[in-house]
């Protein structure tokens, strides 16, 4: 017999179409590592909770059964001693059982026990979904009955069925205990099996109630915002599952950001994507819109930074708060000026480009970085124009052409560093130069993706986008999509701010896929790679493979030839599809 694990989808199954078995075991101990199963007994119910049959047999255990057991159960050796072994029963269960979920009161004691028999028998652990109704007990009865075994809860809810420490019998009282804690799982929004399985977790706090406002969200993929009662946006997340993803902020998550995210919550929003990748880039987009408090981590920054080489007579690096379409050399934007710092000193390190200012009273005098030899700076009025451009040409044919140029002497410092045991130096040098490779390599993939004016990808998986000039326009999965108009945004040579950055690194991501096809449009990336340390030691011991379907691959560094028009038919529609809605 081969187990399988049910899917993520399954989960999400409506209650009424879900199968149950109700399952309950007699054993000689409490421990399934030195005891066995004595006896078993189990009910199966369709959907909808009608019965579909029971199953129950004495288990001979191989083993003794002490006389505590034997004065709790009434089961005595003389019972089982003609009784089928586990070996015999095991397929037979497991057949009855089939792809049911299995409930029971402390379940996890009666599941240690099958598993263990199953692995044991070479069956494998069993892959079934479980609920606990003594978990549902606590959290659904809590304060209206001070015991919660299975006896008190039986009596509490008046089942017909009185356990009495024979497995059909306590079985079919967990049955009745089981669907009437269900009718009560309703009243707070449990619908849906995946609902089921995680009410046990949920946290007995005064927001909980507000679990309703999860009802109507879609099983679909997509982007959730979460308003306060003025109609801010607090938060906003992506989810392959937003009802599910919603939902699990209600289960066991005790954060103090949580809990106080969950007081100030009124009413929630959810957009239904066509894509993953159009969930991720929507939710970038929106967190830049709305800038919402409780999006810590991914919350855009207050100001961007850039690392500009300026246009004036004698070029220095500079950092910079706003980016200007001008016809300066841009590496960014950075999330911090630390970051930009990292890349404007690596760059420094590599070339020996001018670092002071000119002297506000125009006074010629050497600057500390000319006397410490550096860098070559004008300011003692020894320098022409033409050398000191052979050195700004060097830097420009470092980011535009081959960063090898700047690269190189970063490793060549970082060695020199290590020989002479100057490891925190080292690593120093190290960081600056997988910034500034990073820094090249962002600028390069957003050009590549900017000047490539419209393209329509597919992956093998059906997802598919349409890009304008670098940025997303739509998404759409199978055989059926409606363009969206351009969103008209001129061109730049580096991302206009950090979210756009971001949503570049997303697209660029999605596009590396080996099942990747280009339909229509053409990408191209310079042949030299800008790799960091840790990607030329993976290069130098996995070459990159070509894929043979006739567009290059990129390598980890992002690096290829051109992607090639494949072919230039029309996306896919259909009459009657839906419109797919572009990220806003």
């Amino acid at each position: 017999m081969t187990l399988t694990q049910r899917s993520f989808a399954d989960l999400g199954t409506p209650l009424y179409e879900v199968p149950f078995c109700v399952l309950d075991l007699e054993t000689t101990g409490g421990s399934a590592a030195t005891c066995e199963i004595t006896e078993v007994g189990a009910v199966r119910f369709r959907g909808g909770g009608e019965p579909d049959g029971t199953f129950h047999t004495l288990v001979n255990p191989g083993m003794s059964i002490p006389p505590s057991i034997t004065v709790l159960t009434g089961i005595t050796h003389a019972m089982v001693v003609d009784a089928p072994a586990i070996g015999e029963v095991l397929p037979s269960l497991l057949e009855f059982i089939g792809d049911g979920v299995i409930v029971g009161h402390n379940v996890r004691f009666d599941m240690s026990f099958l598993n263990a028999a199953a692995e044991r028998l070479g069956y494998g652990r069993l892959p079934n979904p479980t609920s606990d109704t003594l978990g549902l007990a606590r959290r659904l009865l809590r304060g209206e009955t001070r015991r919660l075994n299975l006896s008190s809860l039986a009596a509490y809810l008046r089942s017909p069925h009185t356990p009495t420490h024979r497995a059909l019998d306590d079985a079919r009282a967990t049955a009745h205990v089981f669907f009437k804690l269900l009718e009560r799982a309703g009243t707070v929004g449990v619908t849906h099996l995946d609902d089921l399985l995680q009410l046990p977790t949920a946290k007995g706090s005064p927001h909980y109630g507000k679990i309703k406002l999860t009802e109507r969200i879609p099983r679909r993929p997509g982007v959730y915002l979460f308003r306060d009662g003025t109609g801010d946006v607090i938060y906003v997340g992506k989810a392959k599952n937003l009802r599910t993803r919603v939902r699990s902020y209600f289960y066991g998550d005790d954060r103090r950001s949580i809990a106080q995210m969950l007081r100030d919550l009124d009413h929630i929003e959810t957009r239904v994507c066509s894509t993953e990748i159009e969930a991720e880039i929507t939710e970038i987009r929106l967190i830049a819109e709305h800038v919402p408090r409780y999006n810590r981590r991914s919350k855009p920054p207050k100001s961007s930074h850039w690392v500009k080489l300026t246009t004036d007579r004698f070029p220095r690096l500079s950092l910079v708060r706003t980016y200007r379409d001008d016809d300066a050399l841009y590496l960014g934007p950075f999330r911090s000026r630390k970051a930009a710092e990292r890349v404007m000193f690596g760059i420094w390190d590599a070339v020996p480009i001018r670092r002071c200012r000119p002297s506000r009273d125009g006074a010629s005098r050497a600057c500390q970085f000319a006397e410490l030899g550096v860098a070559i700076c004008p300011c003692q009025g020894d320098v022409d124009e033409a050398s000191y451009g052979e050195v700004v040409g060097k830097l420009i044919a470092g980011v535009e052409d081959d960063p090898e140029i700047l690269l190189e002497p970063l490793r060549s410092r970082m060695a020199l560093h290590a020989a002479a045991e100057r490891y925190e130096e080292a690593a120093t040098v190290r960081d600056r130069h997988d910034a500034v490779a990073r820094a090249i390599r962002d600028r390069r993939r957003w050009q590549s993706l900017a000047s490539s004016g419209r393209i329509w990808a597919e992956r093998g998986d059906g997802d598919a986008v349409l890009l304008e000039t670098g940025r997303f326009v739509a998404s759409w999965n199978g055989h059926t999509a409606v363009m969206a108009p351009p969103h008209g945004e001129p061109t730049t040579s580096v991302p206009p701010s950090v979210a756009v950055a971001e949503e570049a690194r997303l697209l660029w991501r999605w596009l590396d896929d080996d099942a990747m096809e280009i339909i229509e449009g053409t990408m191209a990336l310079p042949r030299t790679p800008a790799r960091t340390c840790g990607e030329r030691r993976q290069a130098t011991s996995e070459p990159s493979s070509t894929a043979a379907s006739g567009r290059s691959r990129t390598t980890p560094s992002g690096v290829s030839a051109p992607m090639r028009r494949t072919s230039e038919r029309n996306p896919p529609t259909r009459s009657g599809s839906k419109p797919v809605t572009a990220a806003t």
